[in-house]
């Protein structure tokens, strides 16, 4: 039996429970993992609560797709995986199917990866979300080139901090927004070129001004809602309105019209339907953030670490935005 964490109905973080469950062998094309450490997600708290891109289907429901540990076992048709391996679960799979919140998770060959050297099991729950997602969106999808600008709103979340780093990687400007100025300093040290404080200052006017007029080639947004229209004015001539996010609970309207159909890409991105799920973009995705770990350009950030047991604090605090960085679960054996 391994301790699971399930709910048997949406709702807020009290809803989590920790339970024994079996873990289960793994069957074709799956491995076993001996969980350490969890990457706790938004997208597990908007799954949880109901309001994610794909609900629940039946309850009791597991959750999580971000974990670092050990394979203990593979099922069959798996190669490249053996026993005692240090490995990473990415976010490849529903949550209907698998849930990695547990001592012991089966889990899809396809959405583990070998752990490079030197990340230990809290830095291997901590990356690969955050980096995929900015690499995905930013390079795979917008093309981020050397001498780009680009405006990312959200900046202290953990892909907001990874986005930060990977602009910087490429030769891009990252300008970075956050609500108060609480969490500036953290982004200027993680290095944005600019913060832009949205509670004092007109995100439009600081970024036309930044950037002499031109505005930013990409604009990462983690947030939509009425405000994409504020982040359309700064989108230069055939840049990009990229939404990978949904922090507003209003609706999203399509700014182009209103401001008098401009040369507009506007289009969204998620990490599991656009880079894991395909086994040649997650090839070259993990290769460009495994280098820049290596040469210390990439680094895990994490903000809090909770136990297994204290899973609805760490939700809890996750709701209350005051993070820099990743949550992260571990878990004792």
């Amino acid at each position: 039996m391994a301790r699971t964490v399930r709910f048997h109905e949406l709702g807020g973080p009290d809803v989590l429970r920790v339970e024994d469950v079996d873990a289960g062998d793994p069957g074709p094309g799956e491995v076993l993992i001996r969980v350490d450490a969890i990457g706790v997600n938004r997208a597990e708290a908007l799954f949880r609560s109901g309001n994610y891109i794909e609900p629940v289907k039946e309850f009791p429901a597991r959750l999580g797709t971000e974990a670092a540990g050990v394979v203990e076992a593979i099922g069959p048709g798996v190669t490249g995986f053996e026993p005692g391996r240090p490995v990473s679960v990415v976010p490849g799979f529903s949550m209907n199917d698998h849930g990695v919140y547990t001592e012991r998770a089966v889990v899809p060959a396809s959405a583990v990866l070998h752990r490079p050297d030197g990340l230990d099991a809290i830095g291997g729950a901590a990356v690969w979300m955050p980096y995929l997602t900015a690499y995905g969106g930013l390079v795979d999808v917008a093309g981020l080139r050397p001498g780009d600008t680009v405006v990312l709103t959200a900046a202290s979340s953990g892909v907001g901090l990874a986005a930060i780093r990977l602009a910087n990687h490429v030769g891009a400007t990252p300008i970075a927004t956050t609500r108060t100025r609480a969490k500036k300093d953290a982004l200027l040290k993680t290095g944005a070129a600019e913060v832009i404080v949205t509670d004092e200052e007109d995100v439009a006017d600081r970024v036309l001004g930044l950037t002499e007029g031109r505005g930013a080639e990409v604009v990462f947004d983690a947030i939509a809602g009425p405000g994409v229209t504020d982040l359309a004015k700064v989108v230069a001539p055939e840049g990009t309105l990229l939404l990978y996010g949904a922090l507003s609970d209003e609706p999203t309207p399509y700014p182009g019209f209103d401001l008098g159909m401009p040369a507009l890409n506007m289009r969204t991105y998620t990490v599991t339907r656009e880079t894991t799920a395909h086994p040649e973009r997650l090839l070259r995705a993990a290769a460009f953030i495994s280098s820049g770990l290596r040469t210390g350009a990439f680094e895990p950030v994490v903000d809090r670490v909770f136990d297994l047991d204290e899973v609805v604090d760490a939700h809890r605090h996750m709701e209350s935005g005051n993070q820099v960085g990743k949550i992260v679960l571990t878990v004792g054996h």
